[in-house]
């Protein structure tokens, strides 16, 4: 006979709030939100000449490591794809199939962020992130074209695990944003005074941004935004002033910085973070109210029924609070080697530019030739190129074949690159002994060709 599971108390009290239903307008008005901007985002990339620049004019892409198999559609095929894209997000925002206009454009969103590196952003990783976590939830099941389609389906309320995860989410995001910016750089102003100085010309704004003593409380009011927004938002007594706050900063961001569309998926995750009767309210005045309390009864569930779901979804976490601290295990540091930089949160922190040219030799034939990354590269390309190692290695790969077929036999390539850091003078950032050619990629070491920054 089998025996019961005993479940501990503090788990079982856990598993009842994480599975009580509550009522279910945080998910609905966030879908109708993120839906919109993903359309935005994918016609704006149209629009505003993204797509051209970094799909359809480079002649070599510069796909993530070991995707080199994934290349942008022939012609004018990447604007019909990202037409369709934005069609989509128009059927997300809508709720009409739901899961399988999500599932198509987390897809295809994915694939573009894989096939090109050159224009990375935190929020592209962001918004594959999002993609996965919205399928997870019934964020269809009000106000939407399938309740229509099938009314069966139609619910007011969610387990209360489909909004919290998005908080935790959100919350991951800024602490670990906040812990990336307390390096010496960032607590001098040093790249916000690079970043201000071209902007000097902005209307109104430009020359208040030249002020020392203000980029300086933004630096510091960075950190503490990131680290007490999210506490501040779950705290009933400061959620209003947090959310003001919020709203002030992510739409000053957008308006300096240009970070796409970011700040606004941002300022919709709010929605997590008030009470679900709250947003009800606002949103959805006929919609009928849970109870007076506007809550519903939450039995204790048995271990045994708990969700699969919750299983996937505590691997997913532990995973999002690694990667961000990854580069604590490399050699060096992050913002010079590059290596951890990505799916960290290391959003803008720092300035850095640099110059590279390439030496291609044959020794059985003793031919040698200088290469510029312009040679085959777009402006934009040619200009981030020369700051990360990654790129400098897929280049010199790309070089290998090219001379291979134009009938060098034994290909060497040598990197002769000088970077600056937050505005400090140029200093040699890759050896020039190394033959790149013959360097295998090594995802999880540390780079030795990447020379040691010198403070």
């Amino acid at each position: 006979m089998a025996h019961p599971v005993t479940v501990p108390p503090f788990t079982a009290r856990l598993l009842a709030w994480l599975c009580q239903p509550v009522d279910n307008s945080p998910l609905i008005v966030f879908r109708l939100f993120f839906g919109l901007l993903l359309a935005l985002e994918a016609g704006g990339a149209i629009a505003t000449g993204w797509v051209k620049r970094n799909l359809i004019d480079p002649t070599v892409h510069l796909p993530f490591i070991g995707f080199e198999w994934l290349q942008p559609l022939p012609g004018n095929g990447m604007y019909f794809y990202y037409g369709l894209m934005a069609v989509l997000g128009l059927l997300i925002m809508f709720g009409a199939y739901y899961r399988v206009s999500l599932a198509a454009y987390t897809f295809m969103w994915w694939a573009t962020y894989l096939m090109q590196k050159a224009s990375y952003n935190n929020h592209y990783y962001f918004i594959i992130l999002l993609g996965f976590l919205m399928l997870l939830v019934p964020a269809n099941a009000y106000a939407a074209w399938d309740v229509r389609r099938q009314p069966e389906t139609k619910s007011l309320t969610c387990p209360r695990w489909c909004l919290a995860i998005f908080a935790a989410q959100i919350g991951i995001v800024y602490t670990f944003a906040s812990i990336a910016k307390m390096y010496p750089d960032w607590l001098q102003a040093m790249p916000i005074k690079l970043w201000f100085s071209v902007k000097a010309t902005y209307p109104i704004i430009g020359p208040w941004l030249q002020n020392h003593a203000l980029q300086v409380f933004i630096a510091y009011g960075g950190i503490l935004f990131d680290l007490l927004i999210t506490p501040f938002l779950l705290w009933r007594k400061t959620r209003k002033w947090a959310f003001s706050v919020s709203l002030f900063f992510h739409l000053f961001n957008s308006a300096v910085f240009q970070v796409g569309v970011f700040p606004y998926i941002a300022i919709a995750f709010s929605v997590f973070f008030f009470n679900p009767e709250t947003i009800r309210r606002l949103f959805f005045r006929k919609k009928s109210p849970l109870s007076r309390t506007g809550k519903l009864s939450n039995p204790v569930p048995e271990i045994s029924r708990t969700p699969p779901v919750l299983y996937l979804l505590a691997i997913y976490f532990v995973v999002q609070l690694i990667l961000p601290v990854r580069h604590w295990f490399i050699p060096g540091d992050v913002h010079w080697t590059e290596e951890g930089h990505r799916m960290a949160w290391q959003m803008m922190l720092r300035a850095k530019t640099g110059t590279i040219y390439f030496e291609v030799r044959d020794p059985s034939t003793n031919q040698s030739q200088t290469v510029y990354p312009n040679q085959f590269l777009t402006s934009k390309q040619a200009s981030v190129v020369p700051v990360r190692p990654d790129l400098i290695w897929q280049f010199a790969q790309f070089l290998k074949k090219h001379y291979q077929q134009q009938g060098y036999k034994q290909v060497q390539v040598f990197a002769h690159a000088q970077a600056s850091l937050n505005g400090r003078p140029y200093q040699p950032f890759i050896d020039p002994k190394t033959d790149l050619a013959a360097v295998p990629w090594q995802p999880f070491k540390h780079a030795d060709w990447i020379l040691p920054y010198q403070k």
